[in-house]
């Protein structure tokens, strides 16, 4: 299976495709005005311990006061899992009786400041969620300052493999020791030629600087910030599957392969400056790709659809067959339209950065094996996502309970605002529900004031039918109160502004 990345770089943003066989599969957006603060450490003061919730606030210097959770607390907190949101922690690395945790007050007080790092980004209404346990990365490893834990990415599964990794990790401890915690991350896996030297070489210098930053500032200062998207891109992303990167900047360039002979030397020669006259994004219709993935419906080449639907709660899923029918009964029909349905939604969850809960209805079967067929394929395409998923088994009513890990806000929140005139709804009062609304309002102005007439002032659409349709029960409306209604229409209302004016 071959991927390619493609890095488009303007003054105001950076973006990333992931290009899998032609299609594209991620997105990453970093805007100059708005980088994510993921992975950033800051040092904070607490301004406020909720001993109900067993957390605080701490205030880094962002807009709002970030979240700090007593289970986030380096003292009782179990290692963190890998940051490129691509590894976890073994099971054997969590004690089967953990500690009881201590209470929020015990840790921390208000007034305090504590060194933290930024583990979610402020999403809609809430702030950052914060860590104090620490976690640097480099290509293959996380280091995890003042904890002693050596662990591999639980997505790497062969013994013999997570055996050679951890010697390896120890071998080049021998030649480099450091005080501290070490994650093997998934991209290590199968490498033969590793050279963990360097990358120890850059943790501790980056400790290092941490350290010294750390010393000297004060409260609400930034202490570290994670690398820009375009070397994040070789660190997190670039796996051996990846034949090409391809960038349209040459400077971006420079540093992107200074970057990879430093860090990844196999990797440099396979960085390119693309130098097309056509926007780099053309190549594989990537642009018209991400149109549709901010449309709330995907058509199935079978015929079918999908319906995605995003909620502060949860996302939902809603499989439709449309059109297919099959070509011999109705099971078949439900069947090939639920499997070309679990490829598809796994692959819109990762394009679409969706994260959280996410409730897949698909269309019931009858048939046990097919049902198991299913959940077979939406485990294994789901397995090809470098986020985090947990996948519940189905229901009897056919859903299917997701969980991806949510770090940053997701495709359609990060590109989209909500509509200032339905306020989010998808809908809008239809002409005539206007009509009757602004005649409840002239009979509450009629008894509350005293006037000489009323000037209604709405859009185009609801002038019209006041004139047309319900011309009669205007008519009525004014014998009834025995004054005069004038209307005008207003060229900067929306359908469902209005004024009534008392004259």
């Amino acid at each position: 299976m071959s991927e390619e990345l493609l890095v488009n770089v303007t003054p105001q943003e950076t973006r990333v495709a992931l290009v899998e066989n032609g299609g594209l599969q991620e997105l990453h957006t970093e805007r100059s005005r708005s980088r994510g603060i993921v992975a950033n450490i800051y040092k904070g003061k607490v301004v406020r311990v909720l001993p109900g919730m067993q957390a605080a606030f701490v205030d880094v210097g962002l807009e709002r006061t970030a979240f700090l959770h007593a289970a986030d607390m380096v003292s009782h907190r179990t290692p963190p899992p890998d940051p490129s949101a691509d590894a976890v922690l073994p099971e054997a690395a969590v004690p089967s009786n953990p500690p009881p945790r201590p209470d929020i007050s015990e840790l921390v007080s208000e007034g305090q400041e504590i060194v933290v790092q930024v583990a979610k980004d402020p999403i809609g209404s809430k702030g950052a969620r914060l860590t104090t346990q620490l976690s640097i990365p480099s290509r293959y490893l996380v280091l995890l300052p003042g904890s002693e834990h050596r662990g591999i990415s639980q997505r790497i599964q062969d013994v013999d493999e997570r055996d050679r990794l951890l010697q390896a990790l120890d071998t080049a401890l021998q030649q480099h020791p450091m005080q501290a915690g070490f994650i093997v991350r998934t991209v290590a896996e199968s490498q033969f030629s590793l050279n963990f030297e360097a990358d120890l070489e850059f943790l501790h210098r980056s400790l290092q600087q941490i350290e010294h930053r750390i010393a000297s500032a004060c409260a609400g200062e930034l202490i570290h910030a994670d690398l820009p998207l375009s070397l994040r891109v070789i660190r997190d992303l670039a796996r051996h599957d990846v034949e090409k990167i391809r960038v349209d900047s040459r400077e971006t360039y420079a540093l992107m392969h200074q970057f990879a002979a430093d860090m990844m030397p196999q990797m440099a020669d396979r960085i390119q400056v693309y130098p097309g006259e056509r926007p780099i994004f053309d190549l594989y219709s990537i642009e018209d790709e991400i149109q549709r993935a901010l449309d709330r419906t995907v058509d199935l080449k079978s015929g079918g659809s999908l319906v995605f639907d995003q909620t502060e709660a949860m996302t939902t899923v809603d499989v439709n067959t449309g059109r297919f029918v099959g070509r011999r009964n109705l099971e078949e029909t439900l069947f090939k339209t639920n499997m070309e349905a679990a490829q598809a939604i796994a692959r819109q969850l990762r394009l679409r950065n969706i994260g959280g809960i996410i409730i897949v209805d698909f269309i019931d079967m009858e048939d046990e094996e097919h049902r198991r067929q299913l959940m077979d394929v939406f485990e294994r395409s789901l397995a090809r996502d470098r986020t985090r998923c947990h996948i519940a088994d189905m229901s009897v009513l056919g859903l299917v309970e997701v969980t991806r890990k949510r770090t940053r806000e997701s495709l359609e929140r990060g590109m989209t605002e909500t509509c200032p005139h339905c306020r989010g709804r998808g809908t809008q009062k239809t002409a005539q529900t206007l009509c009757y609304e602004i005649f409840r309002e002239i009979m509450r102005e009629a008894r509350a004031f005293e006037a000489k007439g009323y000037l209604v002032m709405a859009s185009q659409m609801v002038i019209d039918m006041l004139l047309d349709e319900e011309s009669t029960g205007l008519a009525d409306l004014q014998d009834f109160i025995g004054k005069p209604i004038h209307l005008q229409v207003e060229p900067t209302h929306n359908q469902e502004s209005y004024d009534v004016v008392l004259m």
